[in-house]
């Protein structure tokens, strides 16, 4: 009786641990909220919003987003990236999905703000994830949901 109740005690413990862990990849809500105004980007930039809303399918999956190949965050449901890139240039934006990155091009212009959509979709033996680019009424009406929170990146 003593090992369940140990073995009990050391599983909730883990369950309340992680869910510690699992928000100290969200920025601090000022930050949040302020990238939530869409604010104008800085000088021969351009913002790139990359957002996933939360759904049945997926919903404990991370995926990861890379922008030029380069790993930028992890997503999770209900959370959104904001990530100022120079303007005037062309970008690959990835995500990772079943068995290799889904990717789109897109061409960013200075001084303009962009939105992209990850959603995530059944596969053959693991959640897939792929990338639309959504119009920005569309995209900030989703962003401005009050659950939906900043992912930190890593520039």
């Amino acid at each position: 009786m003593k090992i369940f109740q140990y073995l009990l005690a050391t599983f909730v413990a883990s369950f309340m641990l992680v869910g510690c862990v699992s928000k100290s990849h969200l920025a601090k809500k000022e930050v949040s909220d302020n990238a939530k105004l869409f604010n104008k980007p800085s000088n021969e930039k351009a913002g790139l919003y990359i957002y996933r809303e939360s759904g049945i399918v997926g919903s404990l999956t991370r995926k990861n987003l890379y922008i030029d190949d380069r790993f930028i965050a992890e997503s999770s449901p209900n959370m959104f990236f904001y990530v100022e890139v120079d303007g005037d240039k062309e970008y690959k934006i990835s995500t990772e999905s079943e068995f290799s990155n889904n990717d789109i091009i897109l061409k960013i212009d200075k001084n303009k703000l962009y939105f992209i959509n990850q959603y995530i979709r059944g596969g053959v033996f693991n959640r897939g994830a792929n990338l639309k680019i959504i119009d920005e009424k569309v995209a900030k009406k989703a962003i401005l949901n009050p659950n939906m929170e900043l992912g930190n990146t890593f520039k």
